[in-house]
Parts: structure tokens; sequence; C-alpha cells
């Protein structure tokens, strides 16, 4: 392992609070390094949405109801938007690689303990527990990525890393629900957790040593809600995004009773979505590096369109997995809007980048609570794209206030 913590020569701001990797690693030391924290990103992935495919399993093992069973899936939820902020500022004077390797370490074990509960209750508290490193996690690692790029790929830097995650939903969940499926669910969580254990072993390997700058405190990364820009940038992804959960949360049912395709091209269509998710990331990623805001509001734009096109094509079988396909695509931005509440965090980018994670799950569940509302309205599966596209605008608003503000506090 090589000692950088003397180095000096960074792209971040100077007011970060960790000296950086560092620009004085080679390319094939920095590949090694952003695989370790993708590998993360992979297991913390699979073991999100593993569950979902696993629910009447575990429902028959403790004996409750699959509705019953689908509260874990919330207790996770809780435990990350819970644990992103909480943990980032208690992290403030740890070095970045010891808060890595203290978060992948807590995931490998609160998956391992899953593996073993041996109650329903105990199985639901170990969820909350496993889901607190989720996006403080995500957030650091972002954070080290960004600051091994030069200015110009800061935001294929993060989304390399951010692949990990966007590739379990391709490969890691099916082959962890397979497996849970062939054996025992209980398997599948063992199996997330070994790939934690691994990430920890790749992150003591080849990431490098850091250390705290003076003046770094809890006190001053909470100073990142007291910046309307942080706020204005989690309303972004609290409420832009989560049009996609709408659509994704239903995407079963759509498949089957609107668009009346057979219950075997459900895996199909999913597996649409996560092929746009992975060229979102790709794509958007390198577009963010020339344009930040451009990326963030021309792919609300974009999902304002195609979402509306979702709900008034839903019926079609072919035009159904066109804009399934380009729903995941819209993972585009995500990266953009990770590298920007960094840069509007100042020194506070801990965080920030961890707390942005809080605001995606929060648009998982607004998301999906909508498209219920509206499904059980009776406006049918197909309408959850009418949610998606609504606050996609609103999303859009909020994001046009930002910058506007942003201008206006330059200009001044």
């Amino acid at each position: 392992m090589t000692d950088c913590s003397a180095l000096a020569s960074t792209p971040t701001r100077s007011s970060d609070a960790h000296t950086s990797v560092g620009s004085g690693l080679s390319a094939t030391a920095i590949l090694l390094i952003e695989i370790a924290l993708a590998a993360g990103g992979f297991g913390i992935g699979t073991g999100e949405f593993v569950i979902m495919g696993l629910l009447p399993e575990v429902a028959t093992t403790y004996g409750v109801s699959v509705p019953q069973a689908g509260h874990v899936i919330s207790s996770y939820a809780l435990g990350v938007v819970l644990g992103a902020p909480i943990i980032a500022a208690l992290g403030a004077k740890l070095p970045r690689k010891t808060l890595l390797l203290i978060l992948m370490g807590i995931f490998a074990l609160g998956n391992f303990a899953s593996a073993l509960a041996p109650g329903f209750l105990s199985f639901t508290v170990l969820r909350f527990i496993t889901g607190l490193p989720h996006g403080a996690y995500f957030g650091v690692a972002a954070l080290v990525a960004s600051s091994m790029a030069p200015p110009h790929r800061r935001v294929r830097a993060v989304g390399r890393v951010m692949l990990g995650l966007t590739i379990a939903t391709l490969v890691g969940t099916p082959i962890a629900t397979f497996l849970g499926q062939l054996m025992d669910w209980r398997a599948a969580f063992l199996l997330v957790a070994a790939i934690g254990a691994l990430t920890v072993a790749l992150i003591a390997i080849y990431l490098p040593k850091d250390r705290v700058v003076e003046g770094a405190s809890m006190l001053r990364e909470l100073s990142a809600f007291g910046r309307v820009q942080v706020w204005l940038s989690m309303a972004v992804a609290a409420v832009g995004f989560g049009g996609m959960f709408a659509i994704f949360s239903y995407i079963a049912k759509t498949v089957t009773d609107t668009a009346g395709m057979p219950a075997s091209m459900v895996a199909v269509v999913l597996a649409l979505f996560g092929i746009g998710m992975n060229v979102g990331n790709i794509v958007g990623s390198r577009l963010a590096d020339y344009s930040l805001n451009g990326t963030i509001g021309g792919m609300l734009a974009f999902n304002v369109a195609l979402m509306a096109v979702f709900s008034l094509t839903a019926h079609h079988p072919v035009m159904l997995c066109i804009c399934v396909f380009l729903t995941g695509c819209g993972f585009a931005a995500c990266p953009a809007v990770q590298t920007r509440i960094m840069d509007v965090a100042a020194e506070a980018k801990t965080l920030a980048a961890a707390t942005i994670h809080s605001a995606f799950n929060l648009a998982n569940a607004l998301g999906a609570w909508l498209g219920g509302i509206v499904i059980a309205a009776g406006y049918g599966y197909g309408a959850t794209g009418y949610v998606g596209s609504a606050l996609s605008a609103l999303g859009l608003v909020v994001f046009a206030i930002s910058v506007a503000l942003e201008k206006k506090s330059l200009a001044d």
C-alpha cells in the first residue's frame, strides 16, 4: 500500500476536508482503486434489490404474508435515509480509507447476520442496520474517485464507481436471486456478504492512505445543511427522479396486464431497464464532464416527454420495451447530480455526497407511493408514466430555480 498523504496535487477544491488520493498514482493504480470501489457498489446494489425477488421465500420461512415481508425493504431504505447523514457527520475526522473499510465491514457483517437471522423481527432489524452504510459508502467513494481525476473527467470517475451499482441490476441481482431460489434465500445474502468482504480486502490493498486536514469536524460537515444549494440539489434528486421508480415499481404488472405480454417477458423487460441504466451511466458521465448543468436539466426535460410517451404507448409491447430501456437511460443524470452536490457543499463534501443517496431513496418511496395512488384510483398501471412525467417536470422547475440562484450569487 502506498502512503500518498503527502501528495498535494488534487483536482478538488481547496476547501475539501481531506487530502486527495492524488494525481501521483499511475493509471493502473487508479483503475484498481476504481474497481475496488465499484465492487462495493456492486455488492450494495445486489443486496438492495435481491430481496425483491425473494420475498415469497422469506415470507414462507418466517410464516408471514408477502406484504408483511415487504417491510424489510422499507426497513433497509429507512437505514439508508438515516444512515447517510449521521455516519457522514460522525466520520468527519476519519480518513476516507478508514471510513470506507468500516462502512463496507458493517455492510458485509450485516448481510452475513441477515442470512442467519432466526426470526422475522431480527431479520427486519438487521436489514435496517445493513442499510445504514449504503449512502455514506457511495458518497465517500465518489469523493475518492473524483479526487483522482483531472477536472474535466471528474464525473466519468464518479460514473465508473457507480457502474458497480448499475451492473448489479443487470448481473448481480439476477444471479443472487437465482441462487436464492435454487438453494435457499439465505444463500443470496451470504453471497452479498462475500462480495462485501472482498471489497474490504480490495480497498485495504489498493486504496492509498489519506489523512484528515486540520479543521475537519462534525460541525463543518453539518454546515452543508445551511446551504440552500445543497437542499435544492437534494430536492432535485428526491422529486425529479421519483418518476423512474414510479414506473419501475410496477413494471411487472404493466408488462402483463397493460401490454398483455406473457409473464416470461418480465425478466426481459427488467434486463432492458438494467441495460439502459448502464448505458445512461456511461454516456451521461461523459456528457456531464462537458456540461454538468446541461446534462441534469436535459435529462429531466427528456424524462418529462419520455414518461408521458410511456403512458400513451404502454399497451404496445414494442413501445413499452423501448420506453423502459430509455427510462433506465435516465440514470444518466445521477453521476452529474452526485458531482453537483459535492461542488455546492464547499467544505462539507462528505455529508452532502452521502446525503444525496438519502434523497434518491426518498425518490424511490415517493415514486412508488404516487404510482400506487394512481393505480388504486383506477387509471391503470400504464398511468405511472404520467406520475413520472409530473415528478420530472417538478424536478426540472426546482433545478431551474437552483441554477438561477447560483447565477445570481455569482453575479453579486
